[in-house]
């Protein structure tokens, strides 16, 4: 009975054992691979660590497949944009040439045959010029090779050279100076070398639009309503045909050029009209841009660099910029007060000043920068 007693006592005290060496051995496993989690976990947020990262941040990361889909196509569609530009323009040039400037001619005075006359055909050739140069002048790109370059940094992402106000287009996939946008309807960067031909060819767009809306806003309103006593005529004409044998069906009342005529004029006022409202913000935007001597990329640069500075109790000074009428001057490239006729109001392919790489004050501009920051 002893002996019985003395085995089983053995027994469980084995079991017993071999529960607490389970046990142990499960929360050993348990405290490694808790130890491993956080060990994992603190390597990723190593990896992650930025100490800029913000909301911006985190959506900027969130869209860059967005991003990624929309520059692909507006690099594929660039050109289709281009078509699209030359051919409303060239639709609306013809309209003006086949049905109103013969009418033009019968009707008006001399004196406003003269002005239409010249001053359309200003604003034509001003509109091609700079649309032309825009298109085909290189924004301009900094050199691979650092050489003499003082104050760059390196871009993250073609590893090359980045000089001040140079930013990094994701549609070109190059480093443009003084980069402003990527614009589809160039299918080029708006940059140090072509921004004053794109900005005048908004400018002139959107007083031709203007002039052509202004001085047809006479003849749309009669055709409109010779098209609505078109379509008033054709109703009440099928219905005196339905009652009619097919060889008794009244002729057209209006012929095939009187409803051309009439259609051309509404859709030229209609397209002007539209294209020097969302044209014309667009200029109001890029001159304001262009008084204060910023780009529509350091805009939000600035904003932000404001902002940070306005937390510290100082003031933000663009180190770009030379007071609002010397911003207009430096931009257009007016050294000398003939050259408002010379550069500004005829065509002229005259280079912006400075290279793109360094911005030193121009020999037409002797003031005192205005300093970067002010307590």
């Amino acid at each position: 009975m002893r002996s019985r007693q003395r085995m089983f006592a053995a027994v469980m005290r084995l079991l017993l054992k071999c529960l607490r060496l389970g046990r142990r051995r499960r929360f050993k496993l348990l405290r490694q691979a808790g130890q491993l989690w956080h060990y994992g976990h603190l390597c990723l947020r190593s990896l992650l660590y930025n100490s800029f990262t913000n909301s911006d941040v985190v959506l900027d990361s969130l869209f860059e497949p967005v991003y990624w889909l929309v520059d692909h196509v507006t690099r594929w569609f660039g050109v289709v944009f281009v078509a699209l530009v030359i051919g409303l323009t060239s639709s609306i040039v013809a309209i003006v040439y086949i049905c109103l400037l013969p009418l033009i001619l019968q009707t008006y005075t001399p004196a406003w045959i003269c002005w239409h006359l010249a001053y359309g055909h200003w604003n034509l050739i001003m509109i091609v010029f700079h649309y032309y140069k825009a298109i085909t002048t290189s924004p301009g790109h900094p050199p691979q090779a650092k050489n003499d370059l003082t104050g760059v940094s390196i871009c993250r992402k073609c590893i090359a050279p980045k000089p001040a106000r140079t930013h990094h287009c994701s549609i070109c996939n190059r480093c443009v100076l003084k980069m402003d946008h990527h614009c589809p309807w160039l299918n080029n960067c708006v940059g140090h070398y072509n921004h004053r031909y794109f900005f005048s060819f908004c400018l002139f767009m959107t007083m031709g639009c203007i002039y052509c809306s202004i001085s047809g806003w006479d003849m749309f309103r009669d055709a409109y309503a010779a098209i609505e006593r078109m379509k008033l005529l054709e109703k009440e004409r099928l219905q005196v045909a339905a009652n009619q044998t097919y060889y008794q069906t009244p002729p057209p009342t209006f012929s095939f050029r009187q409803r051309a005529f009439h259609k051309s004029v509404v859709y030229l006022w209609v397209l002007c009209s539209s294209v020097a409202l969302a044209l014309g913000a667009l200029t109001l935007w890029h001159a304001a841009l262009i008084t204060r001597g910023e780009t529509s990329i350091e805009r939000h640069i600035n904003k932000k660099e404001r902002q940070r500075l306005q937390k510290k109790g100082k003031v933000f000074r663009n180190p770009y910029s030379y007071g609002s009428w010397d911003n207009w001057k430096m931009f257009l490239g007016v050294d000398v007060p003939r050259h408002w006729l010379t550069r500004v109001l005829l065509p002229s392919p005259h280079l912006p000043h400075g290279t793109g790489l360094s911005w030193e004050l121009p020999p037409c501009m002797t003031e005192q920068r205005a300093p970067l920051l002010a307590i």
